[in-house]
């Protein structure tokens, strides 16, 4: 028998799939060439002695190389990082939003970006800030990819560390034969997302870190797509697990707003990108 309303359910785990995309949904002439021109993707750019790693920046499930970072990439370009975005799990046929494919296909993408971004700048490591989908796929290139012996830090923004139940809904999925598979074969990036999926489970077998990199999450209370947002938090010896409100108790950012134009939380990316010089972050970050 479903569920009493149960249209409604599936309208608002449509909706809740498709958040990231309708927040930044813009036609994708508007933004073709944007990124060189608001100085990041600059690959004549080298590390400062202040700033000596290239930041790499990794957007989240429907999200692309530019629309994600229009605040965030000036705002480390500004404060003298050599910043790069790379579009990674693109399916044939759909422009613009990226992050459908499977998510170990996205990690060997995110690996060959890196790797071309250490040889353009010269620097050994670099550092990854993702937001949601690209806050935990980087797990994976670090795990299993080599990716640590690369990357000095990782910083999630809302990330799906443990998965996803988009508030429970998913669990109407049993009641619609077919639709797991249909999410499995047209978008394995969201079923890969699902709390409990294969591959969510081979990502967090045997601890939620690696040696060597320093991890950051930063999450909102008012998360509405990672729920319940607890489960972005790792757990591990070189962790900084920090929940905006605790920050700045009035910052009402739910899951797109905190990695897209949240200046205080932006403030904290930039506090553990470079910790030795780090300040408070408080509400006035807003402004700063």
């Amino acid at each position: 028998m479903l569920p009493r309303n149960w249209k409604r359910a599936v309208r608002s785990l449509t909706a809740a799939l498709l958040l990231t995309a309708a927040a930044t949904a813009v036609p994708a002439a508007a933004h073709a060439a944007t990124a060189p021109s608001s100085g990041w993707n600059n690959y004549g750019c080298k590390p400062s002695a202040a700033h000596p790693r290239p930041v790499v920046l990794v957007h989240g499930t429907f999200g692309n190389s530019v629309d994600n970072w229009l605040v965030l990439a000036p705002y480390l370009v500004n404060r003298g990082y050599c910043v790069f975005s790379l579009d990674y799990g693109q399916l044939p046929g759909v422009p613009l939003f990226n992050g459908l494919g499977p998510i170990d296909k996205s990690a060997g993408q995110l690996d060959t970006f890196v790797d071309k971004v250490l040889a353009a700048t010269g620097a050994p490591k670099a550092d990854l800030v993702g937001h949601s989908q690209g806050g935990m796929m980087p797990r994976y290139y670090l795990k299993f990819l080599g990716g640590a012996a690369k990357v000095n830090s990782l910083v999630g923004i809302a990330p799906d560390n443990h998965g996803t139940t988009l508030n429970g809904l998913t669990n109407l999925l049993p009641y619609f034969p077919g639709v797991g598979d249909l999410l499995t074969l047209a978008t394995p990036g969201l079923a890969d997302q699902m709390a409990g999926s294969p591959f969510i489970t081979k990502l967090n077998q045997g601890g939620d870190t690696v040696t060597g990199v320093h991890y950051t999450v930063i999450a909102t209370k008012y998360d509405e797509v990672v729920t319940p947002y607890g489960t972005q938090f790792l757990s591990g010896p070189d962790v900084h697990n920090v929940k905006l409100q605790d920050l700045c108790s009035v910052d009402l950012s739910e899951h797109v707003a905190i990695g897209t134009i949240d200046r205080v939380a932006f403030h904290e990316v930039a506090n553990a990108l470079d910790p030795a010089h780090a300040t408070p972050t408080t509400c006035a970050s807003a402004v700063s």
